[in-house]
């Protein structure tokens, strides 16, 4: 039995000897000629202060290793990884985020690794400290000359006692004043050679070929999930849930080779607004006391007071568009082959945001031979539109003044009383102006230009225009609905639909506290279900479809239960046997009368057939005339208890393989793609 050293003690020869394990039938002698180690690349992931050491993917080690052995030593050399997603500076041993700000980590070409104190991780030596180690394995290999020993840089000593036991000692701190020489002493660690030894789970790569893009637009304060993480972290796991999302149901079209990949990139406007000295001054402001709600209070709620007001929400949709237009330029310099579309998809309040600026992009021309004559024509129609709002007041002599100002309809709705007095207007025509505009904007969504009705806020917000029209939005845990109806729109139009954006998708857990829906605002005389989201791997949930059965069963359990419990009760008290017997007959009449009265109960539940049905409702133009509301199903615990849940359900949806498998059934069926099977209860 191999025994290993105690503290301070350093091996005989005879117990070197017994610490060779035998070798294995079947493994070629060492001595039979030396192999040169292959390299892998990792790079150093700090967090909370500790380091862990990443491999990259088997394709991104290939591309490294193949860019390090080119010989252009003297120019730094940058190498896309992670999907194009991080540059490695290969002279600087740097890996770089291209898209978001992010700490610079080290890479390293790993061939030498020793064990971990903390938590058994495998840890890559130096690049020049393996070199020698590698070395001093060559010699051992060649002369079959085994014992070897070195010293690391920080004067530890490590042993290659055979090919298959090589170890690490770690000085243990004397209180010698002349200091102790470096010696075997201390916990010895294992040593290993080759990636293939240490059991590193290398990621698979990505598919090279991008077929769409999605920006990911995040909610309130800088977590994004229940686990504090940023954005950037959350829709890493959704890109990851994609791809084996992708594996798993796209298999055909993968094998085909008709499709790669769907890319998701995070769009971060919390820091540029909390940058702006606004913290400072709630510091200020913020009293002492429950210290860690209040921070948290200031770092997340408030952004939702941010966007309520003028001066903030100004801020707000121009670092969202302009960091939305700034990533799709950059990712086209990077991906200039990229023919697909792009889509958009917001968390909580970020889907608000996107839809405050989507229902104020400005519709292209569809023909661009024709476009200045359709703008003029356009323009020309809108000037008119605006005669007859004037003539429907009264107020036809003030044409002449508007036309000269080139002022449409859209024009017209984003007038403010200031504009009007520039251009001349009197306070009476003036008033009737404004009282018209703001009527308007309370009917209708699509003239949604502020975030106040503008009857009880003078000021509108500028909406920048994107450089792309999305193919799809997407909103997850989305108060929408809500922040529509707070600011007095009662109805949205069936007719109507995004100016730019074709699809609309509104995603939420059933106990998602901050998800409203946005249907029944389109068709508000008819009660129906949201779409039931499709399981992904094809079916209802199993423990819906016995809350379903156990549903019918529930109203009579419960009045048995409740006699029962009241009989134990009674004669717990020494309540008199008559009417122990009383209770326990008025007990059985009562479950009687439950279980004449189930099925009720049960006729008020719709039959499956008409379920179906709620598919086919007609719910305006907003989707496309496609179904807009999908609620994802709860797991067994979530429901349990609605309450202990309702959080984790507004923070689910970055590793819900039911909300990916929709957006990406979604973003391939508008190229013509399905799923390999299509999944029950889907449109």
């Amino acid at each position: 039995h191999p025994r290993l050293p105690r503290c301070g003690s350093i091996m005989s020869a005879p117990e070197q000897q017994q610490a060779q394990p035998p070798p294995e039938p079947g493994e070629p002698d060492p001595a039979h000629g030396y192999e040169p180690v292959a390299p892998h690349w990792f790079y150093c992931k700090v967090t909370d202060g500790r380091e862990r050491w990443v491999p990259f993917s088997a394709q991104d080690s290939e591309r490294l290793e193949e860019a390090q052995g080119s010989g252009r030593d003297k120019e730094d050399l940058v190498v896309p990884t992670s999907g194009g997603r991080y540059d490695v500076h290969l002279k600087k041993r740097q890996r770089v985020a291209v898209y978001w700000e992010e700490e610079v980590s080290e890479v390293r070409r790993c061939t030498w690794f020793y064990k971990g104190d903390k938590d058994n991780k495998y840890i890559p030596y130096s690049e020049t400290f393996s070199e020698e180690l590698e070395e001093a394995y060559m010699i051992a290999v060649t002369l079959d000359e085994w014992k070897k020993k070195l010293e690391s840089p920080s004067r530890e000593i490590i042993i290659l006692h055979n090919p298959k036991l090589m170890v690490h000692y770690h000085p243990v701190a004397t209180s010698d004043d002349w200091g102790s020489t470096p010696t075997e002493q201390g916990r010895p660690r294992t040593v290993k050679r080759g990636v293939e030894n240490i059991a590193a789970e290398i990621p698979n790569g990505e598919p090279l070929q991008i077929d769409h893009l999605v920006f990911v637009v995040h909610g309130i304060g800088p977590a994004c999930d229940i686990r504090f993480r940023s954005i950037v972290q959350c829709v890493n796991d959704f890109r990851n849930v994609s791809l084996s999302m992708l594996q798993a149901h796209f298999k055909k079209a993968q094998e085909q080779q008709q499709i790669g990949r769907v890319e998701f990139l995070p769009v971060n406007w919390h820091s540029s607004l909390h940058s702006t000295g606004v913290d400072v001054d709630l510091e200020r402001i913020t009293l002492p006391s429950i210290n860690r709600l209040r921070h948290f209070i200031n770092d997340t709620i408030l952004d939702v007071f941010f966007y309520n007001s003028s001066t903030y929400c100004q801020t707000i949709v121009d670092t969202v568009a302009s960091e939305m237009n700034r990533l799709y330029q950059l990712f086209l310099q990077r991906n200039p082959l990229f023919k697909g579309g792009v889509s958009i998809a917001g968390h909580s309040l970020g889907s608000l945001i996107l839809f405050d600026l989507l229902t104020n992009q400005k519709a292209a021309p569809e023909d661009e031979h024709s476009e200045e004559g359709s703008r003029a024509t356009s323009s020309n129609r809108g000037i008119e539109e605006v005669k007859e709002i004037l003539k429907k007041l009264d107020l036809s002599e003030y044409c002449d003044v508007f036309e000269k100002e080139k002022m449409d309809r859209q024009a017209l709705f984003l007038c403010t009383e200031n504009n009007l007095k520039e251009m001349g207007i009197p306070l009476g025509p003036r008033m009737k102006i404004l009282h018209y505009i703001s009527s308007k904007t309370e009917m209708q969504v699509c003239l949604l230009h502020s975030l106040y009705s503008a009857k009880s806020h003078p000021v509108s917000a500028n909406y920048p225009q994107l450089n792309y029209k999305p193919t799809i939005f997407f909103a997850f845990g989305s108060p929408i609905g809500m922040f529509l109806t707070v600011r007095g729109v009662k109805r949205i139009n069936p007719n109507y639909s995004l100016p730019t954006c074709k699809g609309f998708f509104n995603i939420f857990h059933p106990f998602d506290p901050v998800a409203y829906r946005i249907e029944p605002m389109i068709v508000p005389d008819l009660e129906f279900e949201p779409m039931l989201l499709p399981h992904h791997k094809g079916r209802k949930r199993m423990h819906l479809e016995l809350k379903e059965g156990l549903t019918r069963m529930s109203v009579d359990l419960k009045n048995n239960l409740l006699g029962s419990l009241r009989v134990a009760w009674q004669s717990f008290t020494r309540a008199p046997l008559p009417a122990v017997e009383g209770a326990s007959t008025e007990a059985e009449g009562e479950a009687e009368a439950g279980a004449e009265k189930q099925p009720e109960t049960k006729a008020e539940e719709p039959p499956a057939a008409v379920k179906e049905e709620t598919s086919l409702i007609n719910v305006g133009r907003l989707n496309g005339g496609n179904r807009i509301d999908y609620v994802l199903q709860e797991k067994p615990i979530e429901s349990f208890n609605e309450y202990l849940f309702a959080l984790q359900g507004h923070l689910c949806y970055w590793e819900s393989e039911d909300t990916v498998l929709l957006v990406l059934k979604e973003i391939y069926q508008t190229q013509g793609i399905t799923l390999d099977q299509p999944l029950p209860g889907s449109q």
